[in-house]
């Protein structure tokens, strides 16, 4: 991709769209120490856009196109509903900003096609945003899959199940959202599982119970299949909680890394002992170095650690999940990457189907 640089020694000026619990996140960790400076607030909630960019020391907007003509911006992140996220993003596109758009990056595929699109033909980044790929132990995990020494991989299993409350949450409002639990913490797992074994090009799907009376899916089992063969176990809820010290585990046929909230660590099949690689997750230090892969990217000092290809992947996997839930068999997902112009686009699941 070609895209117009900066001088390396300013600050990257971004835009934060959405000052929900996701653009508090993104606030923390700028004012932790980053490369780049939010140097805007909009929200349509005035006073959340007031009282974030007090916290910031910079100007608030009721809205994305007020933003956009009251300030210079060399960037925008995207922390709207999921709905929401194409026509922001190809307006700040169209403009020439870079876009960080938080997962997913659309609600079907068609959608997050013509996002992708606009950005190459603006010249500029658009990126997904995925906070576990820059999670330090998931990072060093990725290297000790690569290292093979684990042997043949055989199953990743992946477990995001804690109880919340979603009756008064937008993000079971599936006008809104696109689904539940499946689309919203489901992005973030099928992305991961991508990362760290390989493009995923088969998956089935069962709902559990809807113990909260939601429109939307509360829990689901997602089993997956990867282009090499290896089998994927993703397990989601909103409304259980399961208390494991491990959120990712990858099996192989020489060995075992497990990817911890406190620590992480890998066993060779050859030994009895674990060797600790990592501290557990910190979700801070996930989002400034997601902010400063961005950032470093806009000034071509490095590569997106999301790709583009990557980014549409995660859309595909989502969609033919929910195909998949109202089949009610495995289900193909489209090889990637596919140049856009020959990108065919799976039957979608509407709304209400998806619900």
């Amino acid at each position: 991709m070609n895209f117009r640089g900066r001088n390396h020694h300013q600050a990257t000026k971004i835009g934060l769209i959405g000052a929900g619990n996701i653009g508090q996140a993104y606030v923390q960790a700028v004012l932790g120490g980053t490369s780049a400076r939010i140097v805007a607030v909009a929200d349509v909630r005035a006073e959340t856009a007031r009282a974030t960019a007090e916290m910031l020391g910079c100007a608030a907007f009721e809205s994305h196109e007020e933003m956009a003509n009251g300030c210079s911006l060399d960037a925008v992140i995207v922390c709207t509903p999921p709905v929401t996220h194409p026509e922001i993003c190809i307006f700040f596109l169209n403009r020439g900003i870079h876009v960080l758009c938080e997962k997913p990056l659309s609600v079907d595929v068609e959608s997050a096609k013509l996002m992708l699109q606009t950005a190459d033909n603006a010249g500029v980044i658009l990126t997904m945003a995925s906070k576990f790929r820059y999670a330090e132990d998931v990072v060093r995990a990725k290297s000790v899959v690569a290292s093979g020494i684990l042997g043949d991989v055989i199953l990743f299993e992946n477990v995001f199940a804690s109880r919340v409350d979603m009756s008064a949450r937008w993000n079971a409002i599936p006008a809104v959202s696109g689904g539940g639990v499946l689309i919203d913490n489901g992005t973030h797992s099928v992305d991961i599982m991508r990362y760290l074994v390989g493009p995923i090009v088969e998956v089935d799907i069962v709902e559990g119970r809807r113990s909260q009376g939601l429109v939307v899916e509360e829990t689901v089992l997602l089993n997956a299949r990867t282009r090499s063969g290896s089998m994927g176990s993703i397990d989601l809820s909103w409304s259980i909680n399961k208390e494991r010290e491990s959120y990712i585990e990858i099996f192989g046929t020489q060995g075992t890394v497990s990817i911890g909230w406190k620590s992480s660590k890998y066993r060779q099949a050859s030994s009895r002992d674990w060797i600790v690689f990592g501290n557990g997750y910190d979700k801070l230090q996930a989002f400034r170095a997601q902010i400063e892969n961005f950032s470093r990217a806009i000034l071509g000092l490095e590569a997106l650690v999301i790709t583009e290809d990557d980014a549409l992947a995660s859309v595909r996997v989502i969609e033919a999940a929910y195909l998949a839930l109202r089949q009610r068999r495995w289900t193909p997902v489209h090889a990637d990457p596919i140049p856009f112009e020959s990108r065919p686009v799976l039957v979608q699941a509407t709304v209400a189907q998806a619900a």
